[in-house]
């Protein structure tokens, strides 16, 4: 499902999307389908980037410019002010994790740029256990270093969402490594709150 279109980047795997809304589709995704930690693809001529949402904002550059007299009810806007509800939306951030390509997903940093007003793509819960997934079945994370260097304040939180997306995802054995992965996460928060 389509929830968003690249606007702009502040680095090569840190990309900015508008939320779709009720001008631009008939169906805007449901705050649900855009939350922190959901995994994302955005389809390209060479495959598929995959990455994670890691930020919102909310924008209205407007707000308080209406004087009292101009003021009308939210459903006359349209009317009075079409551009005013195009203006106003959600932006989320995307995290690059990684890509597909015909030899199936990989982890790491995507070679290619995403262009502007590319799809952004809900990923389904098959696509998210197949990108984590080794061929034997095994769990991995090799994008962990990546996000701690690169999501900023929300690193743990997101990875935490992250182990707990997974863990409905594996088996019991790779229940206990997500266990140990929570663990580490949980001694480098402490530990770094210490400093």
């Amino acid at each position: 499902m389509r929830i968003a279109k690249i606007i702009k980047s502040n680095s090569h795997v840190d990309y900015a999307a508008r939320v779709l809304d009720s001008l631009e589709t008939p169906e805007p995704p449901t705050p649900a389908e855009y939350c922190f930690g959901q995994f994302i693809k955005v389809v390209t001529e060479r495959g598929e980037a995959v990455g994670v949402i890691y930020n919102s904002q909310l924008i209205n550059p407007e707000y308080g410019n209406y004087g009292p007299r101009l003021s009308t009810p939210p459903e006359l806007n349209s009317v009075f002010s079409p551009d005013y509800l195009n203006e106003q939306g959600v932006l989320i951030g995307v995290l690059l994790l990684g890509w597909k390509s015909g030899s199936g997903y990989q982890h790491g940093i995507p070679r290619e740029v995403l262009p502007i007003n590319a799809n952004v793509e809900q990923m389904t819960a098959e696509e998210i256990r197949a990108f984590h997934h080794t061929a034997d079945g095994a769990v991995e994370v090799h994008y962990y270093a990546h996000v701690t260097t690169h999501a900023g304040n929300f690193a743990f939180a997101l990875l935490n969402e992250i182990a707990n997306q997974l863990e409905s995802l594996t088996t019991e054995s790779e229940r206990a490594r997500l266990s140990v992965l929570r663990r580490t996460l949980a001694w480098q928060q402490t530990m770094g709150k210490l400093r």
